[in-house]
C-alpha cells in the first residue's frame, strides 16, 4: 500500500499541473486574474514570472484601484473601519508572508479621523518559499472594507501559479518598486526624528514633538496604538523655522492594556515609521526659537488689543493717566507710567496663575472665563462705578497728613499705587476681547507647560502695556497735551460717562450670568453707594436722582429675562454639535457662532457684520442653518468644542457644508467678505 505522505505529494503535484493549465488560459505571466466590482479592481502581481533555482523568496504585491469617491483603510483605520485581512492558507510552497503598508492619507469628517487610501494603492508583499526553487501556488482570500457614503466589505480570492524558471516581469517589478518606495522607512534611515511623546491628563491627550533637518512643508503625523484606539484631529504648531513640530491629539479611545505607540510621519515624499517610548510630560518644542515665535505673536496680539472694540474704557483710564501727568516732572511721569505697565503685567501674571491652578485641579480653562464668574463681575462693576464717581467729583481720596509729609520728600513715588491699579484695571477691562494672533498664542500657552503659560502671558501684558512703556521712554510726550483749564472738567465728565456706560454693560453681563434678582440687588447696592457719595460730597440733587433711579430701575431689572446672545434677525438655532453632521449630510450649510454677553469682540462682529442685511439674507437662505452657542455662563459642551478646534477663547465662527465637512474656521474679526466666501466654499 502506498504511504499517505506520498499520496499527498502526488495530489499536490496534480493540483499544481491543473493550476498551470488554468493560469495559462486565464492570466498573463506575473499577474493573477483581476477581481472586478463596481467599487474596486484588484489583482495579485509578482516581479518574477517563474521561480528561479534556489530562490528563497518572491517579490509580490496586491494592486487595488478604487472607483471615484471610494476609499479603503490602513493597518490602523482610526475611529471606524478595519484593515485589509489576508488568508494564505490555500497556497502551496509558501512558508511565510509579510504585508507592507504604504504611508496612508488622513480622512477627517465631522471630527471622525480615519487613515487609508483613495483612488489606487499597491500593497507590497514579501513571500518566503517553503522549498527554494520549487513551483509556487499563491492563493489568498481577501476581506477588504471600502467606504464612500456607505461601507461595503469586498470578499474575494486572488490566485496565481509561478512554475520553475527564470523570468522577470518588468512592468510588475516597476509597480512593486514604486509601491515599496511609499512604505515608511525605519527611523534610523530618515532625516525626521520623533524626539519625545507623552500621554497626558489621564490618557486624554497624546503629545508628540517631531524634528527635521529641513523645514516641514506638508507634515502629517498618524498614530497607531492598535485597532481599539482612536484619536481626534491633530493640532500642529511649527517652530524653529518650520523644523520642529509640536503635535497634539485628543485621545478618544484606548485599549485597557496599552500597546506600544507607533507613529508614521509623512512630509511630501518623505515617510518614516517610529516607535517612541511614552512619557508623562514632554517639554516645549524648541524651547528657544519656538517659544520666541509664540512670544512675538502674543506681544503683537497684546498690542492689537489696544485698538480693539473693548478698549473704550481702557482708553479712558489711559487718557486720565496722561492728563494727571501733564505738569509732573519727567522722572515722575516715567515712574508713574512704568507702574501702570507693572499693573498690566501683574494682572496678566495673576490671571496666568489662576488658570494654572484651575487646570491643576482638573478644571477647564479659557480666555475670558473670569467674566463667567458673578463674584468677579460684582467686584469689577463696583470698581468701575467708583472710578466713574471719582471722575464726577463725588469723592476724592485724601491720604493722612503724615503720609503726604513722607511722600513729599520723594515726589517720584507719590501716588504710584494709584498708577499701578490704573494699569491693572485697564488690563482687566481688555480681557473680554480677542484679537488676531491672540488666539494662536493663547492656545499654545494654555495647552503647554506652566513656564509657557507665564512666558506667553508676560508677552501679552507687554503688548497691552506698550502705550505706557512708550510714554515712560519719552515722558516729554505728555507735554503735547493741552494745558490744564476749565476744559478738563468737561473731559472728566465725559470720561465718567464712558466708565458709567462700562458699569451698565457689566450689569448686563451679570444679568446674563446670574439672572434678574441678583442683578437687581447689585444695581441697588451701586445706586445706594452713589447716593451716599453724593450726600457726602453735598451733591444732594444727584443723590436724590440716584435713589429715584433705584426705585424705578431695580423692579424692572428684577423681572427682566436674561438676555440672549442671538445674532442677527435670522432664525438661529441653539448650538448642538451632535446635529452638525446630520445637517451637512442632508445638504445643509451650518454656520456656528460661539459668543457671549461679555465678549465685546463678539458684539462688534454682530453689529458690524452679522446684523448687516447681506449677511442676514445669506444666513436666512433655505440651505443654511445658523447655529449659536452662548458661552455667557460656563458650558462644558462649548468649551470642549472650542478645545477640539484648538481654541481657548471667543469669538469663534466656523462654517460646515457639503464642500467643507470639516469646517472652515473664520478669523476673530469677521468681515462680510470672509463670511460670504466661507458660505460659498461650504456650499461646494
Amino acid at each position: 500500500m502506498m504511504h499517505l505522505p506520498r499520496l499527498s505529494h502526488l495530489f499536490a503535484r496534480l493540483c499544481l499541473m491543473l493550476c498551470l493549465l488554468v493560469t495559462a488560459v486565464t492570466a498573463h505571466a506575473g499577474s493573477s486574474p483581476a477581481y472586478v466590482s463596481d467599487r474596486i479592481t484588484a489583482r495579485l502581481i509578482t516581479a518574477e514570472n517563474g521561480v528561479a533555482p534556489e530562490a528563497k523568496s518572491i517579490s509580490a504585491a496586491i494592486e487595488v484601484t478604487l472607483a471615484e469617491g471610494w476609499k479603503t483603510y490602513w493597518r490602523a483605520p482610526g475611529a471606524v473601519g478595519y484593515p485589509m485581512e489576508l488568508d494564505w492558507s490555500g497556497s502551496v510552497n509558501l512558508s511565510d508572508h509579510e504585508l507592507l503598508w504604504p504611508a496612508p492619507k488622513r480622512f477627517s469628517a465631522f471630527e471622525i479621523e480615519n487613515y487609508g487610501y483613495e483612488s489606487a494603492v499597491t500593497f507590497p508583499l514579501r513571500l518566503a518559499l517553503d522549498t527554494p526553487g520549487d513551483d509556487l501556488i499563491l492563493k489568498t482570500d481577501i476581506n477588504m472594507l471600502v467606504c464612500a457614503e456607505i461601507c461595503v466589505p469586498e470578499l474575494f480570492t486572488l490566485s496565481m501559479v509561478l512554475p520553475k524558471g527564470i523570468q522577470i516581469d518588468r512592468d510588475a517589478g516597476a509597480l512593486i518598486a514604486e509601491a515599496a518606495a511609499k512604505v515608511p522607512v525605519a527611523s534610523d534611515l530618515s532625516d525626521i526624528a520623533v524626539t519625545s511623546a507623552a500621554l497626558q491628563s489621564e490618557r486624554s491627550m497624546l503629545e508628540v514633538v517631531v524634528e527635521s533637518d529641513t523645514p516641514f512643508r506638508d507634515l502629517s503625523v498618524i498614530p497607531d496604538m492598535g485597532l481599539d484606539a482612536s484619536f481626534g484631529p491633530p493640532d500642529i504648531a511649527l517652530s524653529n523655522g518650520g523644523k520642529t513640530a509640536h503635535v497634539r491629539f485628543d485621545v478618544l479611545a484606548t485599549p485597557e492594556t496599552m500597546p506600544p505607540l507607533q507613529l508614521v510621519v509623512t512630509d511630501g515624499a518623505r515617510a518614516a515609521s517610529f516607535a517612541p517610548e511614552l512619557g508623562d510630560r514632554i517639554s516645549a518644542p524648541s524651547a528657544g526659537s519656538g517659544l520666541a515665535w509664540f512670544f512675538l505673536l502674543a506681544f503683537i496680539g497684546g498690542v492689537i488689543l489696544n485698538v480693539m472694540p473693548c478698549v473704550l474704557p481702557v482708553l479712558t483710564i489711559k487718557f486720565a493717566s496722561a492728563l494727571k501727568a501733564r505738569d509732573q516732572s519727567p522722572g515722575r511721569v516715567r515712574a508713574g507710567f512704568l507702574m501702570s505697565a507693572l499693573g498690566v503685567l501683574s494682572f496678566m501674571w495673576a490671571l496666568a496663575l489662576v488658570l494654572l491652578a484651575i487646570r491643576a485641579g482638573g478644571g477647564s480653562i479659557g480666555w475670558g472665563i473670569q467674566f463667567q464668574n458673578p463674584y468677579f463681575l460684582t467686584v469689577m462693576v463696583t470698581i468701575v462705578t467708583l472710578f466713574a464717581a471719582n471722575l464726577f467729583g463725588l469723592f476724592e481720596i485724601n491720604l493722612p497728613q503724615s503720609w503726604n509729609t513722607k511722600m513729599a520728600g520723594n515726589g517720584a513715588s507719590k501716588g504710584l499705587g494709584g498708577d499701578f491699579w490704573t494699569g491693572a484695571l485697564a488690563a482687566v477691562l481688555a480681557t473680554p476681547c480677542s484679537a488676531p494672533f491672540l488666539g494662536t498664542s493663547i492656545t499654545f500657552a494654555l495647552a503647554g507647560s506652566a513656564m509657557q503659560v507665564l512666558v506667553i502671558f508676560t508677552a501679552l501684558g507687554l503688548g497691552l502695556a506698550l502705550p505706557y512703556l512708550l510714554v515712560a521712554l519719552w515722558p516729554q510726550a505728555v507735554r503735547a497735551l493741552p494745558k490744564p483749564g476749565a476744559w478738563m472738567n468737561k473731559v472728566r465728565f465725559i470720561m465718567g460717562l464712558l466708565l458709567l456706560g462700562t458699569a451698565v454693560w457689566l450689569l448686563s453681563v451679570i444679568l446674563g450670568v446670574t439672572g434678574g434678582t441678583a442683578t437687581a440687588l447689585i444695581a441697588l447696592f451701586l445706586l445706594g453707594m452713589l447716593a451716599v457719595l453724593a450726600f457726602w460730597s453735598k451733591a444732594r440733587p444727584l443723590a436724590i436722582a440716584g435713589l429715584a433711579a433705584a426705585a424705578l430701575i431695580v423692579p424692572m431689572v428684577t423681572t427682566a429675562p436674561a438676555p440672549t446672545a442671538m445674532a442677527g434677525s435670522s432664525d438661529w438655532v441653539t448650538f448642538a454639535p451632535e446635529q452638525i453632521a446630520a445637517e451637512v449630510n442632508s445638504g445643509q450649510i451650518v454656520f456656528v457662532d460661539i459668543t457671549a454677553d461679555w465678549c465685546l469682540t463678539c458684539k462688534a462682529n454682530k453689529s458690524l457684520v452679522l446684523d448687516r442685511d447681506a449677511i442676514v439674507e445669506a444666513l436666512g437662505a433655505d440651505d443654511v442653518t445658523p447655529m449659536i452657542g452662548d458661552w455667557t455662563r460656563p458650558d462644558e459642551t462649548i468649551l470642549s468644542y472650542l478645545k477640539k478646534h484648538g481654541r481657548y477663547g471667543i469669538p469663534f465662527n466656523i462654517v460646515y457644508g457639503p464642500g467643507a465637512p470639516d469646517g472652515i474656521a473664520l478669523p476673530e474679526l469677521l468681515s462680510k467678505e470672509s463670511v460670504l466666501d466661507a458660505l460659498a466654499k461650504a456650499r461646494g
